[in-house]
């Protein structure tokens, strides 16, 4: 039996008996997902609402509510569609607006299982008339390349001098319990102050000090999700840190909250979505995800071009981006030749800044390795088979008939990123058990 290839045209029908999937046997999904009930899940824009936010007084006639544990839904529920275009218009909790953007998006979800896997199907329109597939582009502007287009959020596409370019994305979050209020407040337990696009956002300098998250710990330059339990004090700050130790021992019992994140320019190409977790950071499961760098970003040197013989080209237009007849994603064993500096190149030429493999994922993080999806008449249609146990409970939250699960979903849609994106209350899925969804039991 031979898989759909996600996008055959664009990777070269040569490629297609290089790719190590196209031949594997693999888990099927229902035949007939319309026997399968469907769920809407309305996501709506949260602007900067926080975990601060919630538990404070701007936060109107709700925030004791909150710190004693009520859930976001027992208040808002139906009120998602009404927040998001408030929210959007910039009239609160959105101090830098973006012109044109919805407030919310209608996610289906279906659900089934069977004794080894989780299938999920999701379904939602998209406000652009093409797939969002481009990310960290690259130019070359007759010198050199550079990177090319943007985020909508971003300075340079709002003032016009970049086109707005950023991938399609679905997120979900799934906890078993674990976590103290994630059933009721779901990602707003890891969305704080100092993060990326939020408030009070710490310099590089103060990241590097930190023993955790700077330089002699995760090395990281910004701030990303968290949960409170990895934190010291009452208002979860990004720089309250709990030691490594005390950490892994938070994980080690399970107290984390396991995260796949589905991308139209870096995992669809081959069938894949990544696999990581949110406990002190957003953080990758061990192993490596289906996405690296295609770019030295300090010599701005590309590693990888098209394979001319493959596609008929080694590189893209800026005038090609978006037709659905070009490539747009380098996938290491199927369509890239090594990177030749002498190959002619003309100004104007676009290569992808990422570099995907199916072939080089490995580990845990690569668990999420049968994920179809397809953009048709402008809704995305993604369907996520998942091991209901994936061997890595260190990494993952393992699935089990006869109980239920919290999930929470979120899409980034339209050239966005960080906290641009639309997000829903937290649902319950049961398997075999009671739900606000629950799966479908196959034969």
């Amino acid at each position: 039996m031979k898989r759909r290839m996600t996008s055959t045209a664009v990777l070269g029908l040569g490629a297609v008996a290089a790719l190590g999937w196209a031949g594997a046997a693999q888990a099927e999904p229902p035949a007939d997902w319309s026997a399968i009930p469907t769920e809407t899940v309305t996501l709506f824009y949260p602007g900067q609402s926080s975990y601060d936010w919630l538990r404070s007084s701007d936060h109107k006639r709700a925030f004791t509510k909150v710190a004693e544990g009520d859930a976001c839904a027992s208040c808002h529920e139906g009120e998602e569609a009404d927040m998001g275009e408030f929210i959007a218009s910039g009239e609160r909790l959105e101090p830098a607006p973006i012109e044109g953007k919805n407030g919310s998006v209608d996610l289906k979800v279906q659900v089934a299982y069977d004794d080894e896997n989780a299938y999920f199907r999701f379904r939602w329109p998209t406000q652009m008339d093409r797939p969002g597939q481009m990310h960290s582009y690259i130019r070359y502007d007759g010198e050199g390349w550079k990177f090319y287009g943007g985020p909508r959020s971003s300075a340079e596409v709002r003032s016009g001098e970049e086109p707005p370019l950023y991938e399609d994305r679905l997120a979900i979050m799934v906890d078993d319990g674990s976590v103290p209020m994630f059933a009721e407040q779901g990602c707003w337990l890891s969305c704080h102050t100092g993060m990326r696009d939020m408030p009070e956002e710490p310099t590089r300098d103060e990241i590097a000090a930190n023993p955790v998250l700077g330089s002699d710990g995760l090395n990281k330059g910004d701030i990303r999700k968290y949960l409170l339990s990895s934190r010291t004090d009452e208002e979860a700050s990004w720089d309250a840190t709990k030691t490594a130790e005390e950490i892994a021992e938070i994980k080690a019992h399970g107290g984390f909250v396991d995260l796949m994140q589905w991308r139209a320019a870096r995992s669809a190409i081959v069938d894949m979505a990544d696999d990581g977790y949110v406990l002190e950071y957003r953080l990758s499961d061990a192993g490596k995800g289906p996405y690296s760098w295609n770019v030295d970003r300090k010599t701005m040197t590309p590693k990888y071009m098209f394979d001319a013989s493959e596609v008929g080209v080694k590189a893209i237009t800026v005038d090609d981006i978006g037709d659905p007849s070009k490539p747009y994603a380098l996938v290491r064993e199927a369509n890239a030749a090594p990177y030749d500096p002498d190959a002619g190149w003309k100004e104007g030429d676009v290569l992808p800044g990422r570099l995907v493999s199916r072939v080089d994922a490995k580990g845990s993080a690569a668990d999420n390795n049968q994920v179809t999806s397809e953009w048709k008449e402008g809704v995305w249609t993604v369907v996520f088979t998942r091991k209901m146990n994936t061997g890595h409970p260190e990494d993952d939250k393992i699935l089990e008939e006869g109980k239920s699960y919290t999930y929470g979903f979120a899409v980034h849609d339209d050239n966005v990123t960080t906290r641009f994106h639309f997000v829903g209350f937290p649902r319950s899925i049961g398997f075999g058990a009671d739900g606000d969804i629950e799966a479908t039991k196959l034969p």
